[in-house]
Order: structure tokens, then sequence, then C-alpha cells
């Protein structure tokens, strides 16, 4: 019984460890300053989303149980991020099933927009999904920097060794 509670313990500071790294990575300023994503909470969910799909896909291709483990730690994590946020913000206890219903409807459309343009390289797709988005723009080439940005970490995360990417993932520089 105590191994499974210090089981419990491990998995989650490894999901709380890797949500950390994306939570610093997407509060990068260059993000709002040189690419205008909008300093709103949305957007911020929108960047959150985003690298957690972009650290969730590397884990997850690695193609071991471990990988595949740590992704959904991660995505677990990031779940249960939402919740506590939600919480923070006041949302009371009868209103957060519904919100976070909402934001799960959202998260999972996020990540099927996103997922199959950043496989298969797709920068036109991802720029047009990344700009209506985060951006909130209907014009594709309002998001071409932030998909360059998004399939350059992809191929980034993909080089580096996975015990790296578990402490230090190579995200791509944000420029404009």
């Amino acid at each position: 019984m105590l191994q499974n509670l210090l089981k419990s313990l491990r998995r989650e500071r490894v999901g709380d460890g890797l949500y950390d790294l994306i939570v610093r990575q997407a509060r990068e300023p260059r993000f709002y300053t040189a690419l205008g994503v909008p300093d709103r909470i949305d957007a911020r969910f929108e960047l959150y989303t985003l690298h957690m799909l972009l650290l969730t896909m590397r884990l997850k291709d690695e193609g071991t149980e471990q990988g595949g483990d740590f992704g959904q730690q991660l995505f677990d994590t990031y779940v249960s991020a939402l919740d506590h946020t939600l919480r923070e913000l006041g949302v009371g206890d009868i209103s957060v099933g519904k919100k976070m219903r909402k934001l799960g409807e959202s998260l999972y459309g996020r990540m099927t927009a996103y997922e199959q343009p950043l496989r298969d390289g797709d920068a036109a797709l991802l720029a047009e999904r990344l700009a209506r988005n985060v951006l909130e723009s209907e014009a594709a080439d309002d998001g071409a920097a932030l998909a360059t940005y998004a399939l350059t970490s992809r191929a980034q995360l993909a080089a580096q060794p996975f015990n790296e990417v578990m402490t230090s993932p190579a995200w791509a520089e944000v420029k404009a």
C-alpha cells in the first residue's frame, strides 16, 4: 500500500515538473511583444495548450511506456491546473463542472486542430488555425510566425534526447 502511495506521489511530481516547464515557456514575454499574442487569460490558455501538446506529442512519440506515461501525467496535471485556476478566479463549486466541460471541449478542439498539421509539417494550415484561435484573426499570415515557432519547437524537441526533454525542453527561439 505504501508503495502505491509513493508511486502516486512520484507520478504527480513528474507531471508537475513538466507542467512548470510549459508554463515558463508559454509566459515568454516575446510571445506577447514580438508575436502579438494578446496578454489575456484566454490567449495564455491557448499558449499553454500549444506547449502542452508539443511536449506531450514528443513524450508519446518516444514510443516507450515511460514516454506515454509521462505524456499522460503532463496532460492530467494540465487539466488539474485548469480546474485549480478556475477556482482561484472565483468560479463556484457548482459551476466548475460546467466550466471544466467547456474548457475540456476547447482543449480537445485545439489539440485536434493542431496535432495533424504539426505531424505533417503543414505550416499554412497550422498558421491559419493558430491565427484564429490564439490571435483571434481570420488572416492566416498573422499566425505564420507562431506556426514557424511551433514547427521548429517540434523538430528541436524530436531531436533532443528523452532525458534532456524531461528537464530542459529545446523550445525554439520566439521571434517575429
